[in-house]
Order: C-alpha cells, then structure tokens, then sequence
C-alpha cells in the first residue's frame, strides 16, 4: 500500500515507491504495530541528505531486505524538517545511547512510541566493524521475539532518563558584561587564527557566533571580536564552500580549511549567511562582503524561489555527473579539461590559477572545488567576470542537483529578514519585494483561517503540521525587519499576533520555553532545547524576536518574556559559546537597550527616506526602526515625536526615552556608529 503518495514533503514521496510498506507518522501505525504485535522501525532523514539517499537505494530499495521489513516490522517514515519534535526527542535518545547522531536515523521503538535500540546510517553488508542493516534486523527481531521483558525494561529506562532531562533555565537573571565577556574568551580559545571559523573538520559555518561578535564589536568596541568575524567571512567567502560561480554556501567543509564542502545547499544556512555577510558590510565596508550578501541573496531568489512566492527548503549534493551516475558535488565540480572545453586554452590556464583547478584535483577523480586565491595580488576583473560568466552558463547545461520544494515557516522567516535587510542596503528593491511576497505567502498559507501556524507547505497546500517554536520565532523575526524596511506596520502587528502566542503556549512557569505548543501532539517527551544547531534555537529565536517587539511598543510583557527566556544564555553562554550565539547576540542587543530609531517625515519625502536608511544602517545591536508620519498610528515608536521646524526628523530611543531628535544625516550616522 503506498501511504505516501499523498504527502507534502518532497523527502516522503521519494520512499513512496520502495517496496518497503512505509507508513507516516500518526496514531494509525502505532496501533497497526499493537495489533500485529510487532517493533516500529523509525527511519529519519530529509530532501537533501547525502546517507539518506545512499541507505534508501541500498537497503530501502532492495525486494529482500524491505520484505523482511515488512514481515517483521512497522515501518515509519518521517522526514525531520517537517517533524523537528520527533526528530529531536528520538535524536536526543540517539546521542544519549550512542555519543553521536546523524541522518538517517534509524530507531526502533515499542507500540507505546518508546525507543529500545538506535542507529543512524547501516550498510547493507557488514563494513568497517559496523553490522550490516540485515544483522540488525534480524537481531532487533530476535530480541522482540525472545527477551520482550528486557527490551520493555530498556526502553521504559531511556524514557524515564530523557524525562529527567526537562531544562529549568529561565528566570535566573539575565547575562550581563561578565557573561558575554566569558563567552568572547572561550570562543578565542576554540578560534582557528589560521583558516578562520571554530574547532576542526568537518567545519559548519558558525552564522549566529559571527552575529554575536559583530554585535560584540558595535556595543564594546573589542577589535578581537571583529577580526575573528571579519577572518571567519573571508576564508569562507574564499573557499570551496562558497559558490565561486553562482553565489551561496554550500552545508559545511568536510575539512578544516574549507577547501571541499559537503555540497547540499539549504535555505537556512543561506538566509543566516546573506544577512551576516551584509551586517559585515554595514560594520566595515567590506567590498567582498557586499559582493557575497548580495550575490547570496541573488542565488536565494533565483534557485530557491518557488512559483508561489516563497523559498524552497534545500538543493541536493548529488546529481548526475552526465553518465547516468548520481555523484555529489557533479554539478560544481570541474577539471581542466573541462575548464578547456568552456574557456579555451589561454583562459582556461587562467581560471586554473584563479580558481585552483588542478591536475591533481582537490575532491575526487581529479576534479576540483572552485576557490579564490588568498595572495591579494591584482587581477584582470574583466577576465575575472567573463571567465565566470561562461562558466556558469556551461555549468547550466549540466544536469541540475534535486530541489526539495516544500516551504519550511521559520526558514522563510530568515530568508525574509536577509532579503530585506540586504535590499534596503544595497539599494536593491527587488529583494525587499521578494522578502515580501515570501511574507504575504506565509501569511495567506501558513496562517490562513487557522489562526495557527503551520510548518510547512507545498504548491500552495499547508501542510498538516503544526508549526514549532522556532517558526514563530523566526516568522515574527522576519515579520519585524520587514516592518523596519518598509514602514508597514502591518508586519508588526502579524508579528506581535505570532508572539503571543509565543506566550500563551510555548512559555513556562518559570519563564523558559518549549519546542511544542501545550496543545501539539505528546511525545514521550516534550521537547526543550535552547542551543543552536544549524540555526537558531527555537528558545533563542523567540527571545530574540520578543526583545524587538518589546522595543518597537513599548510592552513591558514581552520584555519581561524575553529577558526571562535569557536566563538561559547567562548559563551557558560562557559553557558553550559556540551552541548558543544567537542567545549571545540577543542578550548584547539587551544589553544596548537595543536602541529604536523613530524616522518621522511626510511620505516621499527624500530627507525621511535619507535619515530612514541611516537608521537602518545602524550597528547597534538588535536596533528597531520606524518610519512615517507622524502619530500615523503605523508603529507606537511614531507616537509623540513630531517634526522638528517642519523638518523630517530621527529620534533615538532606548525604552521609549529619547535623545534630541536630529535632522541631519550625518549627524544621525554619527549617533549610530555608521561605517564611514
């Protein structure tokens, strides 16, 4: 029976035809698995996972392993970016039982949802000392069939340790100076001087660390935090984790110097990037960072984007490499013959020297990752433009990686907020138009009737999931800097609706916050988790969020909120810096206020819409903007502060008390600290 057919991630309607009898998550399996009396087998992974597919054609796809699957097992497909509460309850059992995770996941689990046994990847033979996915078949098999009491024994352990480990952050007081001073230092000590970024292979792009330390740099001045920000976007802006040829970064280098990457590109490490690398610029005036935010923003439009207005989750790492064969990293990837047969001999002997394109190759089969050279020597950029050009039009012929379509919500929360901050920048109106239409989407889709949000959607379908706390989070992000940028203060108030609920169902006694809403389904566990991954915490999203409405109104509940939700950065923000940086740079915009920047002026008026972009410039940590007229009743920010002899003005705040409203640009650019 193929009960996939009918799902709306891209991920389930991959499986939906193996011979593996795939079931959804939901209650219906679980009671099959009761009455059949038969282990769940849980298999966990996403669109654009490298092992994920490697497992699916080696064992999901071979007649004799699935109808052994089938004979002995429940088997649940979930794809984790539409399901983060099961994947990060049964992932937390994984690390707690095994010292690692990974995707694919693979969990065995009672009818009660309870997990006796774990695992990530199995190859279908016996390999390196790991047992084939057969062997662990046959042998979860066995110990159902033989030793039942000591597998209910197992699994009712592991339930009740996971629920010891329910977090009772919040509340404790919030970080201050000595806090984030020990999480600078402990990030100094993790800090690779030579290549840039944080601890050793494989190297993730550390995004919200690099927030967190130009917020450090705009509030304290430390030149320490700055260069590490500003050496970390160089070296991967340079390397092969970048798209030298199309803009965007790649999931991660699988080596210390981010020479090779693992070649997935996903929306969020994107978004959090492009709005980095345009922050980068904003501090310094960096040429190459202006040149990756925008170029990172063009490729998030032109890649990503969806028919419906939205951004697609993810891009595979694997394509065919022109032979029939399905190869990661086939679409980048290039040899100098190849480099030959585009550019011809003279300017392919060029782009080798550019590019690093060697004999020897950097990946695999002599093939090379693009990258920059480091010397800062002068370059021919006519040669430079056109060679690359060529490049990526040969490259389009190519066949293209897998696009995973559906619509995450707190993932177009980023891309929102990147693409608005980036336009308004750089003058590029379009993304603050593409930024926009992705919100109204959000709004018209995820919101719709429901009052609710949902996580997902596809082809304009909401999906049947509830949204998580990081999708309010990074909704109401968006919706807030789209509301600085444009002066519509219709996304504050979409906003502050996302954030109270926020406070009626996520929020705890003691001021710490919940994954899942109280309502949402009961897992053996409800989730809680403030660190980091590979973006924003759920917890620290929403502290974030809640902090800028704060600022933006004036509420005094959502203020509270969340500088209660930070007690958990002053725990373990000097612990575990580098899993927590978007707490950090929320408690440095706690700690400047964050400053609100009233721009009040008559519609069109060049002087408001100068003194607006100043505004928007500001480093000031976390820093909220309003414009339009004023008492317009467009933004609380507006109220009160008129013009100044008829003049369009800006009045910086902190908390609502405001400095002497000025009507010189550069007066306000001196205020604020903008790079001169």
């Amino acid at each position: 029976m193929n009960r996939l057919a009918g799902a709306t991630s891209p991920y389930l309607l991959q499986h939906a035809e193996n011979p593996v009898d795939w079931w959804p998550w939901g209650p219906e399996a679980f009671e099959e698995a009761r009455r059949r009396d038969v282990p769940v087998l849980l298999s966990v992974g996403y669109s654009a996972c490298h092992w994920c597919h490697v497992m699916a054609s080696e064992s999901f796809e071979d007649l004799t392993t699935a109808k052994y699957m089938n004979r002995h097992f429940v088997n649940i497909k979930v794809d984790r970016e539409e399901r983060p509460d099961v994947d990060a309850v049964y992932m937390e059992a994984v690390q707690a039982a095994t010292g690692q995770g990974g995707w694919p996941m693979t969990v065995f689990l009672t009818a009660d949802g309870e997990p006796f046994y774990f695992g990530t990847y199995f190859p279908p033979a016996p390999r390196h000392g790991m047992a084939s996915f057969p062997q662990v078949l046959e042998g979860v098999s066995a110990a159902w069939t033989d030793r039942r009491e000591e597998v209910a024994e197992v699994a009712g352990r592991i339930v009740r340790e996971l629920a010891g480990r329910s977090l009772g952050h919040g509340g404790d007081g919030v970080p201050g100076e000595s806090e984030l001073s020990q999480a600078l230092l402990g990030l100094t000590r993790e800090y690779d001087a030579r290549h840039g970024g944080f601890g050793g292979a494989p190297k993730f792009p550390p995004s919200m660390v690099t927030e967190f330390l130009l917020r450090h740099h705009a509030r304290t001045g430390a030149e320490g935090a700055l260069q590490m920000a500003a050496d970390t976007c160089e070296a991967m802006a340079r390397g092969g984790i970048y798209d030298q040829l199309g803009g965007g970064f790649a999931r991660y280098s699988v080596d210390r110097e981010w020479v090779v990457p693992h070649f997935e590109k996903m929306l969020y490490d994107n978004a959090l990037l492009c709005r980095v690398y345009a922050h980068l610029w904003r501090a310094t005036g960096s040429e190459l960072a202006r040149r990756v935010a925008v170029e990172t923003a063009d490729f998030l439009v032109r890649e990503l984007r969806t028919a419906e207005g939205g951004f697609a989750s993810a891009l595979d790492a694997d394509s065919d490499d022109g032979t029939g064969r399905h190869a990661e990293g086939a679409y980048y990837v290039w040899t100098p013959g190849q480099l030959r047969e585009v550019l011809g001999e003279a300017d392919a002997e060029f782009a080798a020297r550019y590019f690093g394109v060697t004999e020897e190759g950097t990946f695999e089969e002599g093939a090379s990752v693009l990258q920059l050279p480091r010397n800062g020597g002068m370059v021919d950029a006519a040669r430079v433009e056109s060679v690359r050009a060529r490049l990526l039009a040969a490259r389009e012929q190519r066949p293209r990686p897998g696009r995973d379509d559906k619509i995450v919500a707190a993932w177009n929360g980023l891309a929102i907020a990147a693409l608005a901050e980036t336009g308004a920048y750089f003058d590029r109106p379009d993304l603050v138009e593409r930024a926009t239409e992705a919100a109204d989407l959000l709004v018209r889709v995820h919101l719709g009737d429901t009052a609710r949000l949902a996580r997902t959607s596809k082809d304009g379908r909401s999906g049947a999931h509830a949204a998580v706390l990081e999708d309010y989070g990074d909704v109401a992000e968006g919706f807030l800097a789209l509301a600085s940028v444009t002066g519509d203060g219709a996304w504050l108030e979409f906003a502050g609706f996302l954030l109270d609920i926020v406070l009626d169902r996520f929020a705890a006694e003691d001021g710490a916050l919940f994954d899942t809403a109280d309502d949402a389904e009961q897992l053996i566990r409800r989730p809680q988790d403030p660190t980091d991954n590979a973006a924003p915490s759920g917890w620290t999203a929403a502290a974030g969020a809640l902090l800028s409405y704060a600022a933006h109104t004036g509420s005094e509940a959502h203020r509270t909120a969340a500088e209660r939700a930070l007690g958990v950065v002053k725990a373990l923000g000097p612990r575990v810096p580098r899993f927590i940086g978007w707490g950090l740079a929320t408690a440095e915009a706690l700690l400047d206020g964050p400053r609100e920047i009233a721009v009040v002026g008559p519609e069109g008026d060049p002087a408001a819409r100068e003194l607006h972009r100043t505004a928007l410039l500001a480093t000031a940590p976390g820093a909220v903007v309003a414009t339009g007229a004023p008492d317009s009743g467009e933004f609380p920010l507006l109220a009160g502060r008129p013009l100044v002899g008829g003049h369009s003005a800006a009045y910086v705040c902190r908390r609502f008390v405001c400095a002497a409203p000025t009507i010189e640009v550069g007066a306000l650019r001196r205020e604020l600290g903008v790079y001169e």
